[in-house]
């Protein structure tokens, strides 16, 4: 679970790639792009511009190199023709890259257009939440720490937080040890030591926590119907706390989220 200084380097240009394709949605009006208009056009990016490649395309026989969730689609949503992105609706891009055999993982939900002042203020809990599991981050923490951090920001706030998908480590594999909860209780599990890297990846919802699967296997949506808001980075823990590999360059922790018009 420890990667060495040559490992973390290749890992931070992996994610200093992966940020970039995030600073291309923000630059991207996607309302009135179908989300597979978006996976296609990020798939090029990727290949032809960054000269990397989307780690999610054949992952588990997965087709496509990100994931659209859209409103009340928690994680794993499929791009398609058919889903039109409309003013008012929020959407998490979850997107994975691979740059000479190491992997960086995340994701950003974005507001289409005009979005209402419910889902804005889901959206900015979300996001705080991943930064308060981030801030928790450092050699000697416990990985109860950080979800517990995360967890009592969601329900100060009234969300609930997803407990079916986790956090991961990641370096060659997108999927390594250890498992990262967005709940726990303080000074529980697994210590943390220099050198770890892992995604931190909140999932939280306006409604209750519960989810199910869809009949095609992958989207996963809230039981109830309510939003459901994700951010994700990919953390190293460093000497003095937390090294963020995909951060974007207008980020410095929580703040306001940017609407895509």
């Amino acid at each position: 679970m420890t990667k060495q200084p040559q490992e973390l380097a290749l890992l931070a240009e992996s994610g200093r790639l992966l940020a970039s394709v995030f600073e291309l949605l923000d630059r991207t009006t996607l309302a009135g792009m179908s989300t597979l208009q978006v996976d296609e056009m990020v798939e090029h990016f990727i290949v032809n511009n960054l000269h990397a490649r989307p780690a999610s395309k054949g992952q588990y026989g997965y087709g496509f190199v990100l994931n659209s969730s859209v409103n009340d689609v928690v994680c794993h949503g499929v791009p398609s023709s058919s889903a039109v992105l409309r003013d008012g609706d929020i959407v998490n891009f979850d997107i994975t890259l691979e740059k000479n055999g190491y992997i960086a993982d995340s994701s950003k939900t974005y507001l289409v257009g005009e979005v209402n002042p419910a889902a804005r203020r889901l959206v900015q809990i979300t996001y705080e939440a991943m930064w308060m599991g981030i801030r928790a981050v450092r050699p000697g923490a416990r990985l109860g720490d950080i979800g517990w951090a995360i967890e009592r920001h969601a329900k100060r706030n009234g969300y609930s937080v997803v407990r079916e998908y986790c956090g991961h480590g990641i370096g060659r594999e997108m999927h390594e040890e250890p498992q990262i909860l967005h709940f726990g209780k303080p000074g529980t599990g697994l210590v943390l030591r220099e050198g770890m890297v892992f995604t931190i990846e909140p999932m939280l919802n306006r409604g209750r926590r519960s989810v199910r699967t869809e009949a095609d296997g992958w989207t996963v949506v809230t039981t109830d119907g309510s939003l459901s808001a994700q951010f994700e980075h990919t953390i190293a823990v460093t000497a003095s706390g937390a090294s963020v590999l995909t951060l974007r360059p207008d980020e410095s922790g929580p703040g306001p989220i940017k609407r895509a018009a």
